[in-house]
């Protein structure tokens, strides 16, 4: 038996993300050409999410519809706010299944290569090239609770507070939605005193490696997973290289890897079935 491609989207995925795509009514008069199917339609936008592949070279013998067709839906579904909410039932999921830890979270940034478009900057870190960033916080699993964009020459620290503030309440369990983590690690790019205080308003507490200080702080032993996510995320190759000149859209695409990078583990929670529940979920 063939494996299945890995933008070949199964009934059991289909059943989440459908309920959460906008219904288009076909006109009765004047309906104009069919819609190409919207299943079809998201297995292109994981092609070219998966592949890197340009909108314009998408194969049409895939039955995906045109670059451009699925580039026009995924623009759609980005102004109706699909992404976040797949993100945050995925989450839900997660968390019901014990498989979320709020215990702690880590956060990081990294530098993707960039094409142009808005939200970006010189990097002070690549020889000035301009480009975009990506932030990232996970929980202590690594499992992707929240992602920003910003320029290049945006400092780690000052995305802390939007990053701690972009995780959503996750249900999933009896009782209020569980939204921030007890404990936020950071590397010393995050050291300033007063973004301390400010997670500390939110009811989180910041362990955060000093600078001047030698190696070793033993913060690395948990804030790895961070860098393992950026690694899932970035094994997406559309995501290697920032291509999009419009901002949202390369937001979509992050989202929506984000998204799918829950779906795995969860999919492999329910193959290797904890066997207790997961500390601070």
């Amino acid at each position: 038996m063939a494996r299945p491609k890995p933008w070949e989207v199964d009934d059991e995925l289909w059943a989440v993300i459908e309920p959460l795509l906008p219904k288009v009514e076909r006109r009765a008069r004047h309906p104009g050409r069919k819609r190409h199917p919207d299943r079809l339609v998201f297995q292109g936008i994981l092609f070219v999410l998966h592949t890197g592949i340009s909108w314009e070279h998408l194969p049409q013998e895939l039955g995906f519809g045109s670059g451009m067709t699925c580039w026009r839906r995924l623009a759609e579904w980005t102004e109706a706010g699909v992404w976040p909410r797949l993100h945050e039932v995925l989450l839900a999921k997660l968390r019901s299944a014990n498989a979320l830890d709020f215990s702690l979270a880590a956060v990081d940034g990294s530098h993707p290569g960039v094409k142009g478009g808005s939200k970006t900057g010189r990097s002070p870190v690549d020889r000035g090239r301009t480009g975009s960033k990506h932030h990232l916080i996970t929980d202590a699993t690594g499992i992707p609770l929240a992602v920003t964009l910003t320029g290049g020459n945006r400092n780690d620290v000052t995305q802390l507070i939007p990053l701690l503030q972009a995780v959503p309440s996750v249900r999933g369990k009896r009782g209020q939605p569980r939204r921030r983590p007890d404990v936020v690690l950071g590397d010393r790019g995050y050291d300033h005193d007063k973004y301390r205080r400010l997670v500390w308003d939110l009811g989180v507490k910041p362990l955060i490696a000093r600078r001047g200080m030698e190696h070793g702080s033993g913060l690395g032993t948990q804030r790895w997973v961070v860098e393992r996510a950026f690694a899932h995320l970035h094994w997406f190759r559309r995501l290697r290289i920032r291509w999009e000149i419009r901002d949202d859209i390369h937001e979509a695409f992050l989202t929506l890897g984000c998204a799918l990078i829950c779906w795995r583990r969860l999919h492999a929670t329910r193959r290797f079935p904890a066997e207790r529940a997961v500390a601070g979920s």
